[in-house]
């Protein structure tokens, strides 16, 4: 069984995911961390559970989602994973942190890059790598069937979705996301985003004002 720790970290109140099984072997999903309070909190988890870090990804390559990847290679010497077309995302956080207020330290490139349907694997656990484009140009979620949860990124929110008016988003496309990728999977499927209160596939399937279109309501 994974067990999944949110942090909510930065001015953008982004989600950072450390997800854990029973062997000790753990995942960081989009590391928001700036500050170096918010750095020792994932810091003390860690150490406190008796954890080994193996791997770091990204959802995409927005600045709130990848703050903290220098930290991270700094710290545990772990590259990030992410589909090669964020990294035009990537490079032009350099650009504009500044104006956003952050001192920001470039993160490292990937040795590896994750693509559809690849599958990352730590401790006894998967996840699934599902290609989910439009609030970014490659956008990728992590699909666990035997839990049966996704971490979505910015794709998909409580009774919203990604925004789409920033480089690289497409509104069609992200629409066309939800339906293929999301709205695929189970009912019941726990929905934790990049920000805000998890959800679930149905709820959203019901709800959400921006998606109704998309079953027929």
């Amino acid at each position: 069984m994974i067990h999944i720790q949110t942090f909510t970290f930065n001015s953008y109140r982004e989600n950072t995911y450390l997800l854990y099984d029973d062997t000790r072997e753990c995942i960081l999903i989009d590391p928001g961390m700036y500050t170096g309070e918010e750095q020792n909190i994932v810091l003390k988890f860690i150490a406190e559970h008796r954890l080994k870090l193996v791997q770091l990804l990204n959802t995409h390559c927005h600045i709130d989602h990848v703050l903290g990847n220098k930290f991270i290679y700094d710290t545990y010497g772990l590259l990030p994973q992410f589909h090669e077309g964020e990294l035009p995302m990537l490079a032009a956080v350099v650009s504009y942190a500044p104006q956003m207020g952050f001192v920001y330290e470039p993160s490292p490139l990937p040795e590896h890059f994750l693509q559809e349907g690849d599958t990352i694997s730590f401790g006894d656990s998967q996840l699934e790598a599902r290609f989910a484009p439009g609030h970014s140009p490659a956008h990728l979620c992590f699909y666990s069937k035997n839990d049966n949860f996704l971490i979505g990124g910015d794709v998909l929110f409580y009774m919203s979705i990604g925004r789409t008016d920033l480089p690289g988003g497409n509104f069609n496309q992200l629409k066309e996301s939800i339906q293929t990728r999301l709205f695929t999977l189970p009912e019941d499927c726990i929905v934790y985003p990049g920000h805000g209160q998890t959800t679930t596939i149905g709820f959203e399937k019901r709800n959400n004002p921006f998606l109704t279109e998309l079953v027929g309501n």
